[in-house]
């Protein structure tokens, strides 16, 4: 099976990670974009080097899949390890185990401490709950890989207390520019769902609060649904079952060929073939589907159960993201939600990585409800935005750093001279990010003209050096060049080249360092 280049680059990039000692690092794929066919493929390798591998899951979905995935792209067959199957005396070096099974003291006591090489977790936003720990305690010599969808900043770096190293990440929006997945597209609703009294249980709202405050609604939504997706196929998230059945029942009324599947449904497998062969053309769910389901005809995602957790929110849209004939988009309906207390997934989330840039996008898309607006165009706005706003505030501050009489250029003038937002609003997860930076990497970045007091942690330390290492090969301006030229004027020096740079600073000194007659800095453009 040929490989994406993403995967390929994903591929490489977890080997390098546990190469260079860093044992537990994350794989992060937009759902999608074949997440189970690149670990399927480090396995290959895993297995070529004589290693033992344990792909640990927490659903018989994502068991079976990972056990097929691994047949069809690599030829490898797979153990069980599962209630009352056992993969002990198999002569299969892949282990699929579910960690219910795993974590029991009696079934891992089977097993040697230092059985497994390599350990591969699928939803690897579970991996930090009780259960997993156990597992991975137990097997801690083993190199681990999690695998997962998009997390927000506050899942990695709750992730960052268990894994050392991010190894690789392909965003939903690179892979929507590069035609992997498909377009997106959000409809705010001028409906307002009042969650006010909506109490919480571990960390989201609690499902059968939902469940009561949703009810009111459901006739005003299916009627907003006849609008915007009576062409559409359609998957709906709710919060319960019977709120789910409910709704199913005022769909029909409303003329929809609607279905309801949950996880006690005898005729589960049947009902979603059916919706597959567009038998029915809505599909609700009470949190069934958010996990190792696909149907990429998919064209339509109603998020009725309100979240504040990303991975979720992402998984939920997730389920209509993939290509299929004829597809031209997917389309999100967006309700509006009142809450007091907390700040809820919207789709903004899904696309933005700062918390600034995605508040903006929520603003600008309640401004235009009842409008269909495309996710990529709103994310740019949104940023040019945050951009202009934190611009103006920073202006001064700048003004101020470039008359500071220092050899010595400050973080934040290089960053805002070469447009780093990423630099800007870096967070370090991983422990080795928190930690202070090294002398090593203080010297490197005086060397390179960076003054270093403001230099919080390694991780910074250690995105600057990255970025100043691609600049120098990429010929750009070097961080003393930007803090000269600016100094006497010019604009985004860190924009430039070096030898634009290096002309002008020459040009200067000629000049006995006055500038040069006609020379004017605020306007001047480099030829």
């Amino acid at each position: 099976m040929q490989l994406r280049p993403y995967q390929q680059e994903a591929r490489e990039a977890v080997q390098a990670e546990w190469s260079q000692g860093r044992k537990r690092t994350l794989l992060v794929l937009p759902t999608g974009c074949g997440k189970t066919i690149v670990f399927s493929k480090i396995i290959e390798d895993q297995v070529k080097e004589g290693k033992r591998v344990l792909v640990l899951a927490h659903r018989s979905e994502l068991l079976e899949q990972a056990s097929d995935k691994l047949k069809t792209a690599t030829g490898l067959g797979t153990a069980l390890e599962k209630a009352e199957n056992t993969s002990l005396g198999s002569w299969y070096r892949v282990v699929v185990g579910s960690v219910q099974t795993m974590q029991r003291e009696k079934r891992l006591s089977q097993f040697p401490p230092n059985w497994f090489d390599t350990i591969v977790v699928d939803e690897a936003h579970h991996a930090i709950s009780d259960g997993y720990q156990r597992v991975l305690g137990y097997f801690e010599q083993s190199d681990v890989l999690g695998v997962t969808a998009t997390p927000d900043r506050g899942d990695m770096r709750n992730l960052g207390t268990y894994f050392d190293s991010l190894a690789y990440e392909y965003s939903l929006v690179q892979a929507i520019k590069e035609g992997y997945l498909s377009k997106i597209k959000a409809i705010t609703i001028p409906l307002t769902l009042d969650l006010s009294n909506v109490s919480m249980s571990a960390g989201d709202f609690k499902a059968s609060d939902v469940g009561t405050a949703l009810d009111p609604y459901l006739e005003q939504i299916a009627d907003e649904m006849v609008k915007q997706c009576a062409n559409r196929k359609t998957v709906v998230f709710l919060p319960l079952v019977k709120t789910s059945q409910k709704f199913r029942d005022i769909l029909n009324q409303k003329g929809f060929r609607a279905a309801e599947v949950n996880g006690e449904s005898k005729d589960r497998a049947e009902v979603l073939q059916d919706f597959e062969d567009d038998k029915y053309n809505v599909l609700c769910n009470s949190m069934l589907l958010t996990e190792g389901w696909d149907c990429p005809s998919v064209d339509c995602v109603v998020v009725l159960r309100p979240t504040k957790v990303r991975a979720l929110y992402s998984q939920m849209v997730g389920r209509g993201t993939r290509l299929h004939p004829g597809k031209e988009e997917l389309l999100l309906l967006d309700f509006l939600w009142h809450t007091e207390r907390h700040e809820l997934c919207r789709p903004a989330h899904l696309i933005c990585e700062s918390p600034e840039v995605t508040q903006k996008m929520v603003e600008n898309m309640e401004e235009e409800t009842g409008v269909l607006l495309d996710l990529e165009d709103m994310e740019v706005k949104a940023a040019e935005d945050v951009v202009a706003q934190r611009e103006e505030a920073l202006a001064k501050q700048l003004e101020e750093m470039r008359k500071r009489k220092r050899k010595l250029v400050d973080p934040l003038q290089f960053e805002m001279s070469i447009h780093a937002e990423d630099l800007s609003n870096y967070v370090p997860n991983f422990g080795w990010e928190q930690a202070p930076a090294s002398d090593k990497q203080l010297k490197a970045l005086e060397k390179y003209g960076i003054f270093t007091d403001e230099i919080g942690n390694a991780g910074k330390a250690n995105l600057l050096l990255d970025r100043l290492h691609k600049r120098q090969s990429e010929g750009l301006t070097t961080p003393k060049q930007i803090r000269f030229l600016e100094g006497r004027g010019f604009k985004d020096v860190g924009m430039w080249q070096f030898d634009q740079a290096r002309n002008m600073i020459d040009r200067i000194a000629a000049n006995g360092w006055r500038l040069p007659a006609g020379v004017r800095p605020k306007e001047y453009v480099p030829g």
